[in-house]
């Protein structure tokens, strides 16, 4: 009897060690904890420590209360300016009412998946390229406006932040926006070589008023441009003619002009009677040449002699 009554109590002792180690919880820093006393949810949540619930007749689920980030899959859209895209992103989340989200929604991570898949889906839709491809802060706002929207009310979930990670484009628009921008690059380029060139030549010009000046710095300048020639490895180096040069006969040639119109007038101005201008060597050299009719200098080739009928008058006329 005593031994029937000493098991009864070693089993009385575990149950007993079985109910209290069933009815002790542990909710960690990062957890809460929701009561349920016979299928009805208690108001007030355990928040982290040890807590005693009635066995059999308590339930508690512990809810994550830490931000979850959770990637959405890459969702192929159609932009509204006709352009084939496939985006992914990454939505981050925290769960700010237990209650809410233990109750109202089966499971809320599953559920926050579908509508951000969904949402952005619609947004890429709404959305153009260009604007989706450069404009993320503003995309990412309204993409965490949408979603949060039937999240945090009913279910008790804040979305925190969402990040659009790639935008895969075709490869034939690849291509087209490639050249694009080599085009826009080229213009560029162009842009600022034509803005070099139009400050060069202001600097040119006012460099050549300055020169102009001084036309020892205009054979300066010339002798530089030599030297630059010279140090090249050329076989040949071909000297312009020197401006100075130039600008010398543009001087000599009106002085050469009105010398020889004084002359002139000087020369018919001369009274008769007066003693005429010793002529120059070159005409005395002219007027000793032997004339042509002169017989003294014989004619090159065989001589014609006149016919018989032809004589000459005493004036020299033949007849």
């Amino acid at each position: 009897m005593e031994s029937v009554l000493s098991a009864l109590i070693v089993v009385l002792g575990v149950l007993l060690l079985i109910a209290v180690a069933r009815g002790v919880r542990v909710v960690q820093q990062f957890e809460t904890g929701i009561v349920f006393r016979l299928g009805r949810i208690q108001p007030n949540v355990r928040g982290p420590g040890l807590h005693l619930i009635v066995p059999i007749v308590d339930r508690m689920q512990k809810v994550n209360m830490q931000i979850v980030a959770m990637g959405v899959p890459a969702q192929d859209g159609i932009t509204r300016d006709n352009v084939s895209v496939r985006v992914d992103a990454v939505v981050y989340f925290r769960v700010i009412d237990p209650i809410k989200a233990v109750v109202n929604v089966q499971n809320y991570l599953f559920a926050v998946s579908q509508v951000a898949q969904t949402s952005l889906r619609s947004v890429i839709g709404q959305s153009e390229l260009d604007h989706l491809l450069s404009d993320r802060d503003a995309l990412n706002a309204r993409l965490r406006a949408v979603i949060d929207e039937p999240t945090e009310g009913p279910w008790g979930i804040r979305i925190e932040r969402v990040e659009i990670k790639d935008v895969a484009l075709p490869d034939g628009m690849k291509r087209s926006m490639s050249r694009q921008a080599e085009a826009e690059r080229e213009r560029r380029a162009r842009i600022i070589t034509a803005d070099g060139e139009f400050q060069a030549s202001k600097r040119l010009a006012a460099a050549a008023r300055q020169m102009s000046s001084d036309p020892a710095a205009l054979q300066l300048r010339m002798l530089q441009t030599v030297v630059e020639v010279a140090a090249e490895k050329n076989s040949t180096l071909v000297m312009p003619l020197p401006v100075e040069m130039l600008r010398f006969f543009d001087r000599m040639a009106p002085a050469a002009a009105a010398a020889a119109s004084s002359a002139d007038e000087s020369g018919s101005a001369v009274p008769e009677g007066s003693a005429e201008p010793e002529p120059e060597p070159l005409e005395e050299a002219i007027r000793e040449l032997p004339s042509v009719e002169s017989p003294d200098v014989p004619l090159a080739g065989p001589r014609i002699e006149p016919p018989a009928w032809h004589h000459r008058t005493a004036d020299g006329e033949g007849v």
